[in-house]
């Protein structure tokens, strides 16, 4: 007896919907277009072989919308193959720990991979316990720069090659970067966080509505990656010096307090705010060595989001590495699937 090809899918019903929707420009995504992502990506893993998909129950509706979708999609008889979807049996908050439950318990469960829609935060935090199970990656966040904005029902066709191992994992998946925080000293020794795209060491002292949204708050700032045409924090970089996903190498910026010179920056720090930072050095972060946060007071970010209040006598260390999540690479894999017309063989293998 085959085993099924089981997919978990994970759907963060709070992303989109933070602070920048009031201090910014940045869209809403509402929970409808949640649960249409969902039933998209369905589509797309149907229809090459996909038999189980496992996802969350939430509060906000999501998972009530796709319930009422899939059994729309029962009672019209519709010619396209939908997966079974179980919703799991687990305590849920609507908060970034259903993430964290949810994950590693679809990694429990033998999962082939994991649909992620979120931002940084929840690809953050599917990072955190995925291992080597690999991330399809959907935006819906806001200031986004390590997952994709793409449509959802291409990718579930690419997430489905990958899932039955139609498309092999050296052409499919990526090896992503990932900057380590740790404590090594003071009242928090011992805590380790991480962060896929950028740790900031902000000035302000709380942590607050958690965005770092002020450019004069910024005291320092460690990224993987840089694009030229990202936003977010990351953006402050590719505007200065960009630095590829697959560089071996990341960034170390450090800025000016009010007042100081430096050389001067403007970056798109979020969606519809364009500001002016004054950066005081710009250095290559290699691989492997630990550099220390110099920081007595204020809060540590990662990925865009305040997470930790520094405390007197903390001292922490940051390191760049290539541990970080595989994600699923969808333009490779389905330009891999169409020279060798993959999708109708497993189409039909799966008839």
């Amino acid at each position: 007896m085959s085993v099924p090809v089981t997919v978990g899918v994970i759907a963060n019903p709070a992303s989109g919907r933070d602070i920048r929707r009031l201090t910014t420009h940045a869209s809403v995504f509402p929970t409808a277009e949640k649960a249409n992502m969902i039933v998209r990506l369905l589509a797309g893993l149907g229809a090459l072989g996909v038999d189980r998909v496992l996802t969350l129950r939430d509060k906000t509706g999501v998972s009530a919308l796709l319930l009422r979708a899939i059994e729309t999609h029962k009672a019209v008889a519709s010619h396209q193959r939908w997966p079974e979807v179980e919703f799991l049996a687990l305590p849920f908050s609507d908060s970034v720990a259903d993430t964290h439950v949810g994950v590693a318990h679809m990694v429990r469960e033998g999962v082939s991979l994991i649909a992620v829609l979120g931002g940084d935060g929840t690809h953050r935090a599917a990072a955190a316990h995925c291992g080597d199970v690999p991330l399809l990656t959907l935006s819906t966040g806001t200031n986004n720069a390590f997952p994709d904005l793409r449509e959802a029902t291409v990718a579930g066709l690419a997430g489905a090659l990958v899932a039955s191992r139609a498309v092999p994992p050296e052409i499919a998946l990526v090896r992503n970067k990932r900057l380590v925080v740790r404590c090594v000293e003071g009242p928090n020794q011992g805590r380790e966080e991480i962060a896929l795209v950028d740790v900031c060491v902000s000035r302000q002292r709380f942590v607050g509505a958690r965005a770092v949204s002020e450019p004069s708050d910024i005291e320092t700032l460690f990224l993987t990656f840089a694009a030229p045409d990202g936003i977010g924090l990351s953006s402050i970089g590719g505007a200065f010096a960009p630095v590829d996903r697959a560089a071996s190498h990341g960034l170390h910026l450090t800025f000016a307090r009010p007042g100081e010179s430096g050389v001067p920056i403007l970056a798109p720090i979020a969606p519809g705010r364009i500001d002016q930072v004054t950066m005081r050095a710009c250095e290559r972060l290699e691989a492997g060595a630990w550099t220390p946060l110099y920081a007595e007071h204020g809060t540590l970010a990662f990925d865009g989001e305040r997470e930790i209040e520094l405390e007197r006598g903390d001292r922490y260390e940051v390191a760049l590495d290539w541990r970080g999540p595989l994600t699923v690479d969808v333009e490779r894999v389905l330009r891999y699937s169409a020279s060798r017309q993959l999708m109708r063989e497993v189409a039909a293998g799966s008839t």
